[in-house]
């Protein structure tokens, strides 16, 4: 595997579970394929779950690590071709790229959308240099449209709770767990919802647009989108998913729910591109809501604004699953690093 960016990448989904599940159960078992070799990781943007879980799932393989803050640790860099570079950027992106390969055999990438030129975003302008110029394989760890490190450790934790509600043992947590809803055998398809939620500041689209795409590749998962209408997510991703813009009916029966917010995506309305077109505080999820669903479990992929996606009572009722989905980052991470490094 040489590129890491969406679902198709990693093959067969059965065969990439079963592997995170086996990774999950011996951590260390493939820390022989890491040795001698580096991971370089590149961060355009903050981060705390990506640093922290990348480099661990990393060093788990036996990997040298590599962290550079392009922000805080080096040259200001220009990313637009044909820029006369009279200004504070005295580096440019195209011959950093080649000078980063020289030092590392994989390198992972986080830069955010700038939420002011659509087509430049989901073009992924960036992560593409890295891709055509650095000579080394490359993975997402957030761009500008996908953060499909995640959504492959949420499909991870869906899988893990999803069995442990139709075995009847215990949710994560000791909480106390309804019966399964009537009728429902192993083999039945947890209903999954994936909920905008209201936020302070304008958000990209890359975790839903990453779950949505993850969830509809999952042959076992039925998807719910709701949102405000003019929010409609980029067909690409989206896919065969039900979209419902009635929040209450799109809970009703819900297995898991995922919370997060992102800004308005410019599909119906190109001009509204990155703005905040809605500040419906009615969306945040707060008991009541959790209430409509089939003993849901909460999701999110941190950091979360409390009280304005979620209340406080839920994300830290037994029913939430934050924490878990973070623990899992480092098991999504350490599946594309082997499947990486074994093709070196």
């Amino acid at each position: 595997m040489r590129t890491f960016i969406n679902v198709q990448d990693i093959g067969p989904l059965d065969k990439a579970m079963a592997e995170a599940f086996e990774i999950k159960n011996d951590r260390y078992k493939y820390q022989h394929l890491g040795r001698n070799k580096t991971l370089m990781m590149i961060f355009f943007n903050n981060s705390l779950r990506t640093r922290l879980s990348t480099q661990k799932a990393a060093m788990n393989l036996g990997m040298n690590v590599i962290v550079l803050d392009v922000n805080a640790g080096a040259w200001k860099l220009e990313t637009e071709r044909g820029v006369i570079m009279d200004g504070d950027k005295s580096e440019h992106l195209l011959e950093a790229i080649p000078v980063m390969g020289c030092y590392c055999d994989i390198i992972g990438v986080r830069s955010f959308a700038g939420l002011t030129d659509r087509e430049y975003d989901y073009a992924e302008t960036v992560l593409q240099q890295f891709i055509k110029y650095s000579g080394r394989p490359v993975f997402a760890m957030e761009t500008a449209t996908v953060h499909p490190l995640q959504a492959f450790a949420d499909l991870i934790t869906i899988e893990e709770h999803w069995k442990k509600t139709l075995s009847g043992s215990p949710c994560l947590g000791g909480g106390p767990k309804a019966a399964p809803e009537q009728g429902r055998l192993e083999g039945s398809r947890p209903k999954v919802v994936l909920t905008w939620a209201p936020h302070c500041r304008a958000l990209p689209q890359a975790v839903p647009n990453s779950f949505a795409q993850w969830m509809n590749a999952a042959p076992d998962v039925d998807l719910v989108i709701t949102h405000p209408k003019g929010y409609e997510l980029d067909p690409q991703f989206v896919g065969d998913a039900r979209i419902e813009y009635d929040q209450k009916k799109a809970f009703e029966g819900a297995d898991f729910i995922y919370a997060k917010n992102w800004s308005n995506p410019g599909v119906t309305n190109p001009a509204d591109y990155g703005k905040i077109t809605c500040e419906d505080r009615s969306w945040t999820v707060d008991t009541e809501h959790m209430s409509w669903t089939n003993d849901g479990k909460f999701m999110h992929c941190l950091p979360v604004r409390r009280n304005l996606i979620v209340t406080d009572d839920v994300i830290e009722s037994p029913n939430s699953l934050v924490i878990p989905e973070a623990a899992n980052r480092e098991i999504s991470c350490s599946v594309v690093l082997k499947r990486m490094l074994e093709a070196l």
